[in-house]
């Protein structure tokens, strides 16, 4: 089982900067492909942004420039560098992780950006 801890959510103007870090529990955190994804209420969550275990990352479109996804595999951390915020990435922020068929989920963290 593999424990995930989102932080770094919080209140921004639109235009800020957050960082957002999710830490994971185990030894298996370089083995694993990691994400970021985000939901708001009555939608479905979505995709944010990817990154495997070798580093290749992926990006939704809508943040595609403004966010980028990195990982620290000796701190068993993932970060999402979030710039030019927009209102419109109010969402709670959840880290996911995948290992072969098994996949895990944080709790969330709260991102909202004020206009």
């Amino acid at each position: 089982q593999v424990q995930l801890v989102e932080s770094g959510g919080g209140l921004v103007q639109a235009g800020g900067s957050l960082r957002l870090s999710c830490v994971a529990s185990g030894s298996i955190f370089s083995l694993m492909a990691m994400g970021w994804y985000r939901q708001t209420p009555g939608k479905q969550r979505e995709l944010v942004a990817t990154i495997n275990s070798a580093g290749s990352t992926n990006y939704a479109n809508s943040v595609k420039g403004r966010f980028f996804i990195s990982r620290d595999n000796a701190k068993n951390t993932l970060y999402l560098r979030m710039n030019s915020l927009k209102p419109e990435d109010t969402a709670v922020y959840y880290c996911k992780a995948n290992l072969g068929l098994r996949e895990f989920w944080g709790k969330g963290t709260l991102v909202t950006v004020s206009s």
